[in-house]
């Protein structure tokens, strides 16, 4: 993880821009997330933000819900300088700089969100671990998004959706860059699951109406609630 913190430090200042190259339909996917929040849209929810980067899935959730109490927190000083800077005109925003798998953020939260941070958890029992912190963490009828990426259920699949991860990034990146970096970064830095592994264990945990929200090959947008 320290080697993962270094290079979000060092990149944030373009991280947004790397994002939409090599992120299949981001806007959309963030767009589905922060849409599938069912509260009202002057509810003064409390929402908590796990990896935030530079805010934008917060700024999303502001923008639909502008009375929404966020907890932005990262591990990355420059990330959180970024989200500072992007929701300056919002007043309910508090920043915390640190490791979301080891700081006590448990509390009673309405919503629960991450985007493209939980697949740094190390393994598969780790995953399983900080699903029950997150649903601890969450008030009654509260609900819990992820956008992230997630194994396919077969080798064959794996691969299709490799496949075509490479054909979107090869839209904006050239073809030394996407195997000479990104793809050694993600075998190297990552540690997806496979989706329906994580639906078993957010099942395990306690949540229901566990549902897929958006999907595009080896991306999506999943979650569940607490009742």
């Amino acid at each position: 993880m320290d080697k993962v913190k270094d290079h979000f430090e060092s990149e944030a200042q373009e991280f947004e821009r790397i994002i939409l190259a090599l992120i299949p339909h981001y806007s959309t996917m963030v767009r589905a997330l922060a849409e599938a929040i069912p509260f009202g849209r002057d509810d003064s929810i409390r929402v908590i933000d796990l990896g935030c980067g530079t805010g934008t899935i917060s700024a999303q959730i502001l923008e639909l819900f502008p009375k929404a109490q966020i907890t932005c927190l990262d591990f990355a000083e420059n990330m959180i300088a970024h989200a500072r800077a992007k929701l300056a005109r919002y007043p309910h925003v508090k920043y915390l700089t640190a490791d979301f798998r080891a700081f006590d953020w448990c509390g009673q939260f309405d919503v629960v969100i991450s985007s493209l941070a939980l697949h740094h958890i190390v393994t598969n029992e780790e995953k399983q671990k900080f699903y029950c912190r997150i649903y601890e963490s969450l008030s009654s009828g509260g609900v819990f998004y992820n956008a992230d990426v997630v194994l396919a259920s077969s080798g064959y699949l794996q691969n299709f959706y490799m496949r075509e991860w490479r054909r979107f990034m090869s839209l904006r990146v050239p073809h030394e860059e996407i195997e000479g970096k990104w793809i050694p970064k993600y075998h190297e830095e990552d540690n997806p699951a496979k989706l329906l592994d994580h639906f078993d264990w957010m099942k395990d945990a306690g949540f229901s109406d566990i549902d897929v929200v958006w999907k595009y090959f080896n991306f999506a947008v999943y979650g569940g609630v607490r009742r």
